[in-house]
């Protein structure tokens, strides 16, 4: 680890290396070993299978690791690959990455024109209906990865969430510091929302149709008598909707975007399959 470590930092400043043969292999190491969930780009907290190592970036939404070192080897992977065509039945694709492959053996069911591209971790039990999952992300069992929903470079996905339709979840590779989008278990996430820009989930959230999460939106608690607010993270287990607060300009006072938590879920609501009733609690649209 430490040796492929080094010759990737030292190739991220000297690109001559690259065309060195053992820089070239741990690249494409590195990249098979997030293919196969070996590697991630962000780790969770120590306790939850947190990388050992002690001198990565820490990331402030819930003390989850950046790997920057990951990163540069993903970037790196493509200046030493070549454009190719690839035909898949009547399809044909141009690129330099080839798709992910050995569905079967990993317990993933992929609906046709669902694509992952190699360098994308899809765990046991995974179901991708026609959907995107980019180079670098993390897709943990149990998750189901709806119709037209995609996962952005590097994204991380927990385990047992739900991406409905349409679902677009960021992705990010520079600054090497910045921190993913992570949907933490058993999240709801429903349909046409979007969370970029590193945008913490936190664990059993449901957010409602609608829903748009960047690093400056603001999300606020009204569920007490007075509002709390947060940015770039939702406090585990909140039911959130799209929301809108008036803001002066030069021009006169307009409407944002916003989003609001409008309660908690419930023990009740613990298991995937009752997702729909705190939705319904709350009156929220799926």
């Amino acid at each position: 680890m430490d040796v492929r470590k080094h010759l990737i930092e030292t190739a991220w400043n000297d690109r001559s290396k690259l065309k060195d043969g053992d820089t070239r292999t741990a690249v494409e190491s590195v990249v098979a070993d997030l293919d196969a969930g070996r590697l991630r780009v962000a780790s969770p907290p120590a306790g939850e299978n947190a990388d050992p190592n002690t001198d990565q970036n820490r990331s402030q939404n819930g003390g989850w690791t950046v790997h920057q070192w990951i990163k540069q080897a993903v970037l790196l992977y493509f200046p030493i690959r070549q454009m190719a065509t690839l035909e898949i039945g009547p399809f044909e694709f141009h690129d330099k990455i080839p798709l992910k492959s050995g569905y079967a053996e990993q317990g993933v069911r992929v609906v046709p024109h669902a694509i992952a591209r190699h360098g994308a971790f899809l765990g046991n039990g995974v179901v991708m209906m026609p959907s995107y999952v980019n180079i670098g992300a993390y897709v943990d069992d149990g998750t189901m990865v709806d119709t037209w929903a995609t996962v952005g470079t590097c994204a991380q996905i927990g385990k047992n969430v739900h991406l409905s339709g349409g679902v677009g979840i960021g992705g990010v590779l520079e600054p090497l510091q910045a921190a993913p989008v992570i949907v933490e278990d058993d999240c709801f996430i429903g349909s046409r929302c979007i969370v970029v820009e590193g945008v913490h989930i936190g664990r059993e959230a449901v957010l409602g149709a609608g829903v748009v999460l960047t690093k400056s939106t603001r999300i606020i608690d009204v569920s007490g008598p007075e509002p709390v607010e947060h940015r770039g993270h939702v406090p585990p287990r909140s039911v959130v909707i799209p929301g809108s607060q008036p803001k002066a300009f030069a021009a006169g006072t307009y409407h944002v975007p916003c989003a609001l938590i409008i309660g908690q879920r419930k023990a009740s609501t613990d298991k995937k399959t009752s997702l729909n009733e705190v939705l319904r609690t709350h009156a929220v649209a799926v």
